[in-house]
């Protein structure tokens, strides 16, 4: 074998090693994947529980089902800035509701609208009832350091949604949950948000990017045992022809 041919067989066997551990990465993925899936449809699945009840065990509450009953602050609400609806540009419409009996609030994202620009929305288009019953199911905010939410250039607009910088703007204490409305809008005004689906439980294309890598693995290897069959047949040529019989000069 040449130094060449074997040089090339060295490369694709570390390049099919690597695409093989790709493939198993990505099956592992896959199996988190589903974890994660039963993980939503058991706590989707389940009955909606009184969401500040919920909440107070952060370990469990995330993608539970909630609800809750007080009243709109709609002088307070607001709207995070970029974000699509079947490829649109448009905000989510986030109300803090200040629960019946208690001072404090939850916020509750109302859904999706349209925006040109996906910043500037006409806020007082899209007023509902002001007291409601929310029924949907409840997202961690995140928190600590992550500041610099506001957009000056747009009022009462964000970037992001931030649990320490939100409860700066509120004068009440807000739950650090997010409530996402799922029951069809009620509107006063004269356009419906649309509500924000739930998340979809499927296995994502991690089979699909298995099976790749495992193909581009097999493929290296053939490659590398054409590759040196090739290199045994040339240098059998080689070795006939250096070999064989020459003729006599006459």
């Amino acid at each position: 074998m040449s130094r060449r041919t074997l040089g090339f067989v060295i490369f694709a066997i570390v390049v099919s090693a690597i695409c093989v551990r790709l493939g198993f990465w990505q099956l592992a993925r896959r199996e988190e994947r589903r974890a994660l899936n039963a993980m939503l449809a058991e706590r989707l699945g389940a009955g909606p529980a009184p969401a500040l009840e919920v909440v107070r065990d952060s370990a469990t509450a995330q993608y539970r089902r909630a609800t809750a009953r007080g009243t709109y602050d709609f002088t307070r609400e607001f709207a995070v800035a970029s974000r699509t609806n079947q490829g649109a540009p448009g905000v989510h419409i986030i109300t803090p509701l200040r629960i019946a009996g208690g001072d404090t609030a939850i916020l509750v994202n109302r859904g999706w609208v349209y925006a040109p620009d996906a910043m500037s929305v006409d806020l007082g288009r899209w007023v509902e009832p002001e007291t409601a019953t929310v029924t949907g199911y409840l997202i961690a905010l995140p928190s600590k350091g992550r500041g610099g939410v506001s957009m000056p250039t747009v009022p009462r607009t964000v970037r992001r949604l931030d649990v320490d910088s939100i409860a700066r703007r509120l004068p009440y204490p807000v739950a650090p949950f997010l409530l996402v409305q799922t029951a069809p809008a009620r509107t006063v005004a004269d356009s419906a948000t649309v509500r924000v689906t739930a998340p979809v439980l499927d296995e994502g294309p991690h089979l699909g990017y298995a099976i790749q890598w495992f193909a581009f693995a097999l493929i290296g290897l053939i490659g590398a045992a054409l590759t040196v069959r090739a290199d045994r047949r040339g240098g059998g040529r080689r070795q006939l022809a250096a070999t064989a019989p020459r003729p006599r000069a006459q």
